[in-house]
């Protein structure tokens, strides 16, 4: 395969489905050796393996993003595989439950903060590391719609995501003279897995919110987030770049 990646290696954490598979494999489809990393290691090596039998480079690996050691890891075994790290995509996430702030479960709170806010941290700690070895790169962060917005009865979700702008604007500042850019990407509601445990009358509804009348789709999702990755963006950093059918429009 040839492309606007050729020569380059990447992590997509979450990588296993939905969002993160549509990166990997648009990755790989460029020219990129990528790391596809995820809590479920069958579903990463299947994507992994998709990607291979496209013709494309690609490697299986499992991570718990809420486990700063096992981040450091994945960020080593990848430059160990493919020489080096240019491109990252921190996607993995978790919804939580749904509760009102007052009524949370303490446990929920955690996990989501864990996952969403401190994976994004770990995976940026160790993979700007890496990046400033290999001469510069780009990073994409996965927030949301929901990093800007509120959401009723998902108080740790929406927490989470705002603190993943934050933190992408302060890295962007940070590392931009030494040639790593850092941006996020929010979606709004788009048909991956994660939905599949809505009930009927609720995803119409979620449905609803969207002017353009449907959910997203996670190739749509990937086609904004490799092109922030790309040399076509390298003057974008430092910001949050909605994809959201016109959900914050009214």
């Amino acid at each position: 395969m040839s492309g606007r990646f050729n020569a380059m290696s990447a992590i997509v954490t979450g990588g296993g489905s939905g969002i993160g598979a549509a990166i990997a494999r648009e990755l790989a489809a460029g020219g990129a050796s990528v790391l596809v990393a995820d809590h479920n290691l069958a579903s990463a090596e299947a994507i992994a393996k998709s990607i291979e039998a496209a013709g494309g480079r690609a490697q299986a690996h499992r991570v718990d993003v809420s486990e700063a050691a096992g981040v450091e890891a994945m960020v080593a075994a990848a430059v160990e595989a493919f020489g080096g790290l240019h491109l990252a995509v921190n996607n993995a996430g978790i919804g939580g439950p749904s509760a009102s702030t007052a009524d949370y479960p303490l446990d929920g709170w955690h996990q989501v903060i864990n996952v969403n806010l401190n994976g994004v941290f770990y995976g940026m700690k160790y993979e700007i590391a890496a990046m400033l070895k290999s001469g510069g790169g780009a990073i994409v962060n996965m927030s949301s719609i929901l990093g800007t917005l509120a959401f009723a009865q998902a108080p740790a979700y929406v927490s989470a995501k705002h603190a993943v702008n934050g933190l992408t604007k302060t890295a962007a500042v940070e590392y931009a003279k030494q040639g790593i850019r850092i941006n996020a990407v929010g979606p709004a509601f788009i048909d991956t897995p994660l939905l599949g445990s809505i009930d009927p009358i609720a995803l119409q509804h979620i449905t609803g919110l969207h002017p353009l009348g449907r959910l997203g789709a996670s190739g749509e999702v990937s086609a904004l987030t490799c092109f922030l990755l790309s040399d076509a963006a390298s003057f974008i950093t430092g910001s949050y770049h909605l994809i959201d059918g016109g959900y914050a429009a009214p």
